[in-house]
């Protein structure tokens, strides 16, 4: 795996049925293969995956390759019928997504379902 900027880290909690990736700093042209590579990690090394999440509660930038990145990641959860979670997104992130019309690929926190 190749180092990361020192502008993006990535760390990974892994349960049974479940991985988290805590994004913090920038997700751009530098950052988004490394975070589209761990995504594929947890999903064929976690073979009863049913939930992936991605933490961006500290993530500061997302640039359009960041926003491919997590298209890619959709598209291989999906392959694998696990769903992704963006959870904690930020206001910027929040605001690009649904400009881009792609929030709601992403599976809604448990909180937003019920107050629907």
């Amino acid at each position: 795996m190749m180092p990361l900027p020192s502008s993006f880290t990535l760390t990974a909690e892994t349960g049974r049925s479940s991985a988290c990736l805590h994004l913090v700093g920038e997700l751009d042209h530098n950052t988004g293969d490394t975070l589209v590579e761990r995504a594929g990690q947890c999903l064929t090394e976690q073979p009863g995956l049913h939930d992936l999440h991605l933490d961006c509660a500290e993530l500061t930038f997302c640039d359009s390759i960041g926003v491919s990145s997590l298209l890619m990641i959709h598209r291989r959860t999906t392959a694998h019928s696990v769903r992704l979670h963006v959870d904690n997104q930020p206001p910027f992130l929040r605001r690009l997504l649904d400009i881009t019309g792609i929030q709601q690929l992403f599976a809604q926190p448990r909180a937003a379902r019920q107050a629907e």
